[in-house]
This record gives structure tokens, sequence and C-alpha cells, in this order.
């Protein structure tokens, strides 16, 4: 065998793993980049917020009594409902 095909051969072997390499960490960085898109997706539908009172009325009351209610929060549509600002809940009149 000559000096001529011993250095190519060895050339070739040397640039093989770093040819596999290169390859698996393409690969690993395509599935990391499918996985994130799914898992901060909304399951590829509509998400739709349904409340089960609009308004909550209790009319004129003493400072410092309290009062408690509930409301119940159903998601209607068929994508992942996520609440993602503050503030959640809001008071728009009163205090």
């Amino acid at each position: 065998m000559s000096k001529k095909n011993k250095k190519y051969r060895r050339q070739k072997k040397q640039n093989f793993p770093w040819l596999l390499l290169a390859l698996g960490g393409i690969l690993v960085a395509a599935a990391a980049f499918l996985f994130a898109r799914q898992g901060s997706g909304d399951g590829g539908g509509t998400p739709s917020i349904a409340v089960d009172q609009q308004k909550i009325e209790y009319g004129d009351q003493h400072f410092g009594t309290n009062l408690t209610f509930e409301i119940k929060v159903t998601n209607t549509g068929d994508g992942t409902l996520r609440f993602k600002e503050e503030p959640y809940i809001q008071v728009l009149e009163g205090c």
C-alpha cells in the first residue's frame, strides 16, 4: 500500500467520528425543538373561557363585613386554557 493510500485512509477514519457527532447533534437539536413546541402549545385547539357568574352583586354592605363567593371557571374550548398575565382576577368596581 502506498503512502498516499495510507494517508487517505487515516484522514477518512478521523473525519468519520466528527461527521457522526455533528449528525447526532443536529438530531438532538431538532428533537429538542419539536418537544419544546409541543409542550408550550395549546394542544392544537382554541381555548375558550366560560364563567358561571358574570357579575357578583351584594348590594350595600357595612365596612368590615366579610363576604365570600364561588365562581366556576371552565374551559369550553378544545385547547389548553392558561392564565399567563397577572392580575388573574381583577375588581372592576368597588373595593
